[in-house]
């Protein structure tokens, strides 16, 4: 539901089927030209081991910062919309996907629904989250952890390999 209050908002966007690259600037581009979306700092794209279920493509991952009038659940419904427009099938939870979109902050608050965990529950864990974050808001400070997005980068206990690509 819409509101006259403006979110700031860090979403985290990934791809490792068909053309990865293209699908995450299409996923960008469609959330950007969404309604009460204001797309205000898009990181570098990386290519990134996966992490989880380990026996898949490499993906492309990237964090976009956004302002936006819609509450958490809203903006939750459209980039779900988003992504079944752009192919998304939910075959597998950690599965392959042609893109996968995941709300890692929504201003500085902790929401806890059936559907919707912010912070992202697993976000000080992933290295492929963090570098994107540290390169556009390395000072943004995690609402539960109380530590910079820089700082939980320096101290991240991931080896996956995370690169920027060089497009």
């Amino acid at each position: 539901m819409p509101s006259s209050i403006s979110h700031t908002v860090f979403l985290s966007i990934g791809s490792n089927i068909g053309d990865k690259l293209q699908n995450c600037k299409d996923a960008i581009e469609n959330l950007a030209h969404s309604k009460g979306i204001r797309l205000i700092k898009a990181s570098s794209f990386y290519e990134t081991e996966p992490w989880g279920e380990i026996d898949q493509d490499w993906f492309i991952n990237c964090v976009i910062e956004i302002e936006t009038e819609l509450d958490a659940s809203a903006l939750l419904a459209l980039i779900q919309n988003i992504e079944k427009g752009l192919g998304r099938n939910r075959v597998k939870k950690g599965g392959p996907r042609s893109i996968d979109f995941d709300i890692i902050f929504f201003n500085g608050e902790t929401i806890k629904t059936e559907n919707l965990i912010i912070p992202h529950p697993l976000l000080h864990k992933r290295r492929f989250v963090l570098m994107p974050l540290s390169e556009i808001a390395p000072d943004f400070i995690h609402p539960v952890l109380k530590k910079s997005a820089a700082d939980l980068l320096m101290q991240v206990d991931d080896n996956k390999k995370v690169g920027r690509c060089k497009n």
